[in-house]
């Protein structure tokens, strides 16, 4: 299972939301492209930006982004505010190791379909559920997708993951996330990243024994510091080693 340490940018600053209400960050007094070279220096395979400035149309944090990808050392996965192909294409000729698309996934599937196969295994797919629905804009909109259904329109595309959030459950609700999560990691043939569910070194563990899951974002937990990013590399590793059997 691999551990995307997240970082969430706004106005060139690295941010938490609650709930994704842009309007009111948490703001962290860091250095992003330092960040980003602690996380490849602990061990992070992968990483992944969301640019919050993009959702609402802006390319503000464009330069610091390519930076972070020229700097980091690691692939970067990258979402936020890709609504078209011209962007998608932007971004991967930028050197962005994947993108995540959600919104234009809903709007213009047959397009993402065939960006997925001009370019497979660097577009995953973005499902984020509110109330039994997918959710666009932001978490602004609501589709007419059901997840399911959702996800069974990408079946057989060569997309490189999905991103599941569940935004419906309270945050401290781990069980109800972990129970969406799971269910449609057993209707996905595409490996699923869990988002949104990772407080501990013990949800990695949960996680880990869930078929189908292949990661998971990890942002709060890492710069809340209630989570050494060290400690859930060691995590996942250990929990995707092969036991003996005993005979």
């Amino acid at each position: 299972m691999i551990i995307y340490p997240t970082m969430e940018l706004q106005n060139g600053h690295c941010v938490t939301l609650t709930k994704g209400r842009l309007e009111d960050p948490m703001l962290w007094h860091v250095d992003p492209v330092e960040t980003a070279r602690g996380w490849a220096a602990a061990g992070a395979e992968y990483m992944q930006i969301t640019d919050f400035d993009a959702i609402d149309g802006k390319d503000d944090n464009g330069e610091l982004i390519e930076e972070i990808i020229r700097a980091a050392g690691i692939p970067v996965q990258l979402g936020g505010g890709m609504r078209s192909r011209e962007a998608i294409e932007r971004w991967i000729d930028k050197g962005a190791g994947r993108v995540v698309v959600g919104t234009l996934a809903a709007i213009e599937p047959d397009m993402v379909k065939e960006m997925a196969k001009r370019y497979p295994d660097q577009i995953v797919l973005s499902v984020d559920v509110w109330r039994g629905q997918v959710m666009t804009e932001g978490w602004r909109s609501t589709s007419a997708f059901t997840p399911e259904s959702f996800i069974e329109a990408f079946d057989g595309v060569p997309l490189a993951a999905i991103i599941v959030t569940d935004i419906d459950s309270d945050m401290e609700d781990l069980e109800a996330q972990l129970g969406l999560i799971s269910a449609l990691a057993s209707h996905s043939r595409t490996p699923v990243i869990a988002s949104g569910v990772v407080r501990s070194s013990d949800d990695i563990s949960r996680l880990a024994y869930i078929h189908n899951i292949s990661g998971a974002l990890v942002s709060r937990a890492l710069f809340f510091k209630t989570l050494d990013l060290s400690d859930a590399l060691a995590v996942a590793r250990q929990a995707n080693e092969p036991v003996a059997e005993f005979r």
